[in-house]
């Protein structure tokens, strides 16, 4: 069951129809990781939707498009400005439900309401945040606001599937002299934390993000009838790597960005557990080797992860496959490489005929800063749409499109302005996603004051 908040410090109508219009955005199944085989018709007809629903947005912002699925539209200045721009984004494509469809409790692609909440497939991840964005823009374009410098609405429609069109965004951007204040993008939201003597709800603010690696694992085996095998086959050398992998993790590494999160969780928690955290944040080899004692959540932000995600080799229960592989998902802590991990991996594995080869990789990204004006204008509209409700910066250990601006700007953060229970977040890339909408309405009330904001550089909305 979500909190309830005060009312939003910003009581200017918003035009109504909100949940009706993600419901709508919802109904279209935009999976990227499908396009090959079903193409780009569903795209196009949900960009299609957008000019629909935000007429303003598209009479006042120019719209260009930059590879098949990306989108930016710039939103002028009514005078020029010597101010660096900013960059707002947001990703319209979903993962599937594929095998999971009898678990949703309505159909995951129906885009149905009840009870004042809006279920299905992206409601979270990341329409709903796409939505709220795109709310505040219409809204004030209806007010006869401008903003007081270029802003950028950089949407991707393949963030699911390696996000090609937010890195060309990036680079073309780039190439053409673009140097944004700061970046925000999806990642962390309006949540409780699992941390003891800490109460409430906070917003999680990512400052960083863990690298992304695909390895394989592959050997080779004599075949033959499996009535004779002769030693370990292909298969069970696999999965000999496997395990070994699993009974040696990657050592701990307490980033920055988790000790300035130790440092201001202090300042929220009950006094016999600030001292602690307060001494955590100084202590960062010991609090590193305590903090995968409170779970999965604590573990990964201070190891780099792995999993095993795929398994392939053999064509029959009786033949030994001459062949056999493995995958591996991994995300790289901040500090650590690519280059790095693979060494590790080879070393654990200890091997020679198991060959570890990097499929594709994202290095972790550098760490924003949480004490500049981009950061104090975040909070302020976190302020403004959840009154009461500090905010807070995390490590990102998924990955964002937000990844492709860190080689160009100090400043990439990560925080979707919609409220998230324990629930809704396992639902994220699983069963049964929904948005509440008065969650929906606050996240366009923080767009809002974020975009008033950049008048005064942090100002209250007003």
């Amino acid at each position: 069951m979500q909190a309830s908040w005060p009312p939003s410090a910003d009581a200017t109508p918003a035009r109504p129809g909100i949940g009706e219009r993600l419901a709508a955005m919802i109904a279209l199944p935009t999976i990227s990781a499908s396009r090959a085989e079903t193409g780009l018709a569903v795209f196009e007809e949900f960009i299609a939707l957008l000019a629909e629903q935000y007429p303003l947005l598209h009479r006042h912002l120019n719209l260009e498009r930059i590879g098949e699925l990306g989108l930016v539209f710039s939103w002028a200045p009514a005078e020029p400005s010597p101010a660096a721009p900013v960059v707002l984004m947001a990703h319209f494509d979903v993962v599937p439900v594929a095998g999971q469809e009898a678990e949703w409790r309505v159909p995951a692609f129906e885009g149905r309401i009840i009870d004042d909440q809006v279920w299905g497939r992206g409601a979270l991840d990341d329409k709903g945040a796409l939505c709220t964005l795109l709310e505040a823009v219409e809204n004030l374009l209806a007010q006869g606001w401008t903003p007081p410098r270029e802003v950028l609405l950089c949407l991707g429609g393949d963030e699911e599937d390696h996000g090609h069109a937010a890195r060309l965004i990036a680079e073309t951007l780039i190439e053409r002299g673009v140097a944004p204040e700061f970046v925000l993008d999806e990642g962390g939201a309006i949540t409780e934390i699992p941390f003891p003597g800490v109460s409430g709800w906070f917003a999680m603010i990512g400052l960083a993000e863990k690298g992304v690696m695909a390895v394989r694992l592959s050997t080779t085996g004599e075949g033959g009838h499996a009535s004779a095998p002769s030693g370990l086959t292909a298969v069970g050398r696999v999965a000999r790597a496997v395990a070994r992998l699993n009974r040696n993790p990657f050592g701990v590494r307490m980033p920055k960005t988790v000790r300035e999160l130790f440092t201001q969780i202090a300042e929220h928690a009950e006094p016999k557990y600030a001292n602690i955290y307060r001494a955590a944040a100084k202590v960062p080899a010991l609090t590193a080797r305590l903090l995968p004692l409170i779970g999965a959540e604590g573990a990964v932000m201070v190891r780099t992860s792995l999993a095993a995600t795929m398994l392939s080799g053999g064509s029959s229960a009786n033949v030994l496959p001459s062949a056999a592989s493995a995958m591996l998902n991994i995300r790289v802590n901040v500090g650590e490489t690519s280059t790095s991990v693979l060494t590790r991996l080879r070393r654990a594995i200890a091997d020679p005929l198991v060959a570890v080869e990097l499929v594709e990789a994202d290095e972790p990204t550098s760490e924003s800063a949480a004490d500049n004006a981009a950061w104090s204008m975040i909070g302020s509209a976190v302020a403004q749409a959840y009154p009461g409700v500090a905010a807070l910066p995390y490590l990102t250990t998924a990955a964002t499109d937000g990844r492709h601006w860190h080689r160009h700007t100090a400043n990439v953060y990560r925080f979707a302005p919609l409220a998230m229970d324990a629930g809704q977040r396992a639902a994220v890339h699983g069963t049964n996603e929904w948005v509440s909408i008065d969650s929906l309405r606050r996240g366009e009330r923080f767009y809002r004051a974020l975009l008033r904001g950049l008048e005064a550089g942090g100002g209250k909305d007003e």
